[in-house]
């Protein structure tokens, strides 16, 4: 860890600033947690770059009684690798490394209540846990930042004790609630005090004047997992979420729960969790032992590996089965939505788009023609003498031929033309990119289909009929929309049903 300078370093953290009322009762508080004279020797030693083991020493030396468990530490064998014990403070200063150092003294010097109530505890029990986590994990994936991340983990949540001690009755009715998760009591705290006891920690850290890498990575400890670049944020995020799962009422549940959340958004070299379970198992006693805390729970960390990942293939499959069966409702559900949008495009006797629908897409591509210089026809037809055909034959008769002229004409567009029924025998058809020439020849098909097709059959006899057939084209007219389009179309139409019917009208030619 770099040197800093022992001062107020809160103006260098690269955070969102406190609420001002909050910053305020902070710096007024006289309840806040602060460190004793020890500890701030500590800190200004680490302002000096060229400070030597024995410079750390003998400020330590000052208090007896946290060098005696300073050398306890180095001794455990949480830390101790060979066989010789320390017996000095210079000898545990350089077993456990200057961050280690740091966490030690500034942990022992706050938690020095050894009478607190179980609130406390947990807070400091939570603290331990995610400290262990987070070395396990740095180890695993970032051995170089493993003591760094133990001080992170470990100073975490420091940012409870100090609205603790200035809202006392607001947060401790809230932290005394064992049922929310930490993620609540961090929306709690933003409901209450406008910002999480992250930002809190982080801003008291530097107040006392430790490393600003360290005070913002306690302000980045409760931030989402996934977004962070850097290994060590991960492992700090991750120590958290761990150590509720451990101190959980039912942790094959919660680790269960953890892995699920976790799994679509942590990407990492592989981890192993039976390891870091095994470690936190292993270190925790000898830990809480040197704190005076109450050992939390021990678990049999295969066991809860393996009923953890039943339950997560139970939770899986049971949430599988429901994701499927929405799927199978939402299906069908769109395919409801599908049925009933083309029913509503529908002419229900011919199965040819309906008038409603012609317009829209006539209007549409009007406007796409104008604006791309390109250019269209539309062919407008209407069924010779129909009137006289219901009259004689009967309408069934005439819902027949509509609708096995619909079925003709259906069978005469190409993919990309849109037919339609217009209204009562009149049928439109919309030809994309086609000329008044090409929509002649596609108009003369139909004629010559319909010459060679009885649309029905009355009394053994065929019934053949004819059609007026009215064509409009984009390119030969000044046209302002598609209604005027159609109008042209409807008055060629018309012209061949004043001179004869069955025949086919350009307009403009």
């Amino acid at each position: 860890m770099t040197g800093i300078i022992s001062s107020d370093n809160t103006h260098h953290l690269a955070i969102p600033a406190l609420p001002g009322f909050l910053q305020s009762d902070l710096d007024q508080c006289a309840r806040l947690p602060s460190l004793p004279t020890v500890a701030i020797r500590v800190l200004e030693v680490a302002g000096y770059p060229d400070a030597t083991l024995n410079d750390y020493a003998n400020a330590i030396e000052q208090d007896p009684a946290l060098t005696l468990r300073l050398i306890s530490l180095a001794n455990s064998a949480f830390y101790a690798r060979q066989q010789t014990e320390t017996h000095s403070c210079r000898e545990a200063t350089s077993r456990l490394g200057l961050d280690a150092t740091l966490a030690a003294v500034l942990s022992f010097s706050l938690w020095r209540d050894r009478q607190s109530g179980d609130l406390i505890q947990r807070i400091w029990g939570r603290s331990i846990v995610s400290a262990l986590a987070a070395r396990s994990l740095a180890e695993q994936l970032c051995p170089e930042e493993a003591s760094f991340v133990f001080t992170a983990a470990l100073l975490q949540d420091i940012g409870m004790l100090a609205l603790l001690a200035v809202y006392p009755k607001d947060a401790h009715d809230l932290y005394a609630n064992t049922t929310f998760s930490h993620a609540q009591l961090s929306r709690g705290e933003h409901l209450r005090f406008g910002c999480d006891h992250s930002s809190v920690g982080s801003w008291l850290a530097a107040k006392w004047g430790v490393p600003v890498s360290l005070a913002q990575a306690i302000s980045a400890s409760h931030d989402e997992i996934g977004t962070q670049k850097e290994t060590y944020l991960l492992c700090l995020r991750l120590s958290g979420p761990i150590a509720d799962t451990w101190l959980s009422a039912n942790p094959s549940q919660a680790l269960a729960t953890l892995l699920r959340q976790l799994s679509p958004v942590v990407t990492t070299p592989a981890i192993s969790l039976s390891d870091l379970l095994k470690n936190v198992q292993s270190q925790l006693p000898l830990l809480t032992n040197l704190f005076e805390l109450t050992v939390p729970s021990s678990h049999d960390t295969e066991a809860l590996i393996i009923q953890a990942q039943q339950l997560l293939f139970q939770q899986t499959f049971v949430l599988n089965a429901r994701l499927n069966a929405q799927q199978q409702e939402l299906d069908e559900l769109q395919q409801r939505q599908t049925e009933l949008e083309e029913r509503s495009r529908r002419d229900p006797l011919t199965g040819l788009s309906n008038r409603a629908w012609l317009e829209e897409q006539l209007h549409k591509r009007f406007e796409y023609c104008q604006t791309h210089d390109h250019t269209m026809s539309v062919v407008f037809i209407d069924l010779d003498h129909f009137k006289k055909l219901n009259d004689r034959f009967g309408h069934q008769t005439g819902d027949r031929v509509l609708e096995r002229f619909g079925r003709v004409l259906g069978s005469l567009v190409r993919e990309g033309d849109l037919a339609g029924r217009y209204g009562g025998e009149e049928f439109l058809i919309i030809l994309p990119d086609e000329s008044a020439k090409g929509a002649q020849r596609f108009a003369k098909r139909i004629a010559k289909r319909l010459a060679e097709t009885p649309m029905e059959t009355v009394d053994g006899k065929p019934l053949f009929v004819s059609v007026s057939i009215g064509i409009a084209c984009l390119s030969d007219g000044g046209f302002g929309n598609g209604r005027e389009l159609i109008d042209a179309a409807d008055q060629s139409m018309y012209y061949i049903k004043r001179n004869g019917r069955g025949g086919i009208s350009l307009y403009g030619h």
